[in-house]
């Protein structure tokens, strides 16, 4: 399975350029289903290639003048602290087997994709949506006590979700960053991106020492994604973005369902 490891690796860097997200929520299926790595070793895998793929993105929009730094690291300093006690605290403290009942036997793995299916199916709606939403301030608010603190819990749903699953989560923080802060779309992308890649790789840095670790899978699956970055921002020229993301949603909403179906009935 490596073969079609390593083209779905390259279409998932491809997706990343082109629409601006959605291609690292299957780094997880692809890492578990076509390389065969185990389900929690996989979601810390997808830190490392999340991340890296997050932050080569973020510098070429840092270079273009589309990332909001001030916003990043508020919103990043509630989202890095939750990373940190998910993947150091939280997840070695949830038992391997969950319940039992007759034949079904739930545990931490199964529960893992599970979860990860049900975010995919969210995701999946996210990009369907063509509806693109719209700041009428034309500029960044100025958050009260009220606004920093919706802010942090975003950044703690953020980490949670990047902690326990591996993914980045800009389904979910572009739409704050569009409405809490009033960052234009572009700008939400770029700071979204800054934001996945501290999450991710500080996440990641925290499993250090916890298993051992594929480094040449690992670096080939991340230079694949990030060679795959590349060549989706040059077709993203020549191709609309709009279209393709409603397409990918359709694809990955398919594949949460098949996951779900996989899990339960194997």
């Amino acid at each position: 399975m490596l073969i079609p490891g390593y083209a779905a690796a390259l279409l998932i860097g491809v997706s990343l350029g082109l629409i601006g997200g959605g291609g690292s929520i299957l780094t997880v299926p692809v890492l578990v289903y076509l390389f065969g790595v185990e389900p929690l070793r996989a979601t810390g895998y997808s830190l490392f290639i999340v991340g890296v793929s997050s932050l080569a993105g973020a510098v070429n929009n840092f270079r273009k003048g589309y990332i909001h730094l001030r916003t990043a690291f508020l919103l990043g300093i509630s989202s890095i602290v939750t990373v940190i006690m998910v993947r150091r605290l939280l997840l070695p403290a949830i038992p391997e087997i969950w319940f039992t009942s007759g034949s079904l036997v739930v545990t931490k793995s199964l529960a893992t994709m599970i979860v990860f299916a049900v975010l995919m199916l969210f995701a999946s709606f996210s990009m369907i949506r063509t509806k693109v939403p719209v700041v009428t301030n034309h500029g960044v608010n100025r958050l009260n006590a009220a606004g920093l603190v919706r802010l942090a819990a975003y950044g703690v749903l953020i980490g949670m979700v990047t902690g326990f699953l591996g993914a980045g989560g800009g389904f979910l923080l572009i739409p704050a960053l569009v409405f809490l802060v009033g960052l234009s779309m572009k700008d939400a992308i770029g700071t979204s991106l800054l934001i996945i890649a501290m999450n991710s790789l500080i996440g990641f840095a925290g499993d250090w020492g916890t298993y051992a670790i594929q480094w040449e899978l690992l670096l080939t699956i991340t230079f694949l994604a990030i060679a795959g970055i590349i060549i989706g921002g040059i077709l993203g020229r020549h191709i609309e973005g709009a279209k393709l993301k409603k397409g990918f949603g359709w694809f990955v909403l398919f594949m949460g369902v098949f996951i779900i179906g996989r899990e339960l009935l194997k």
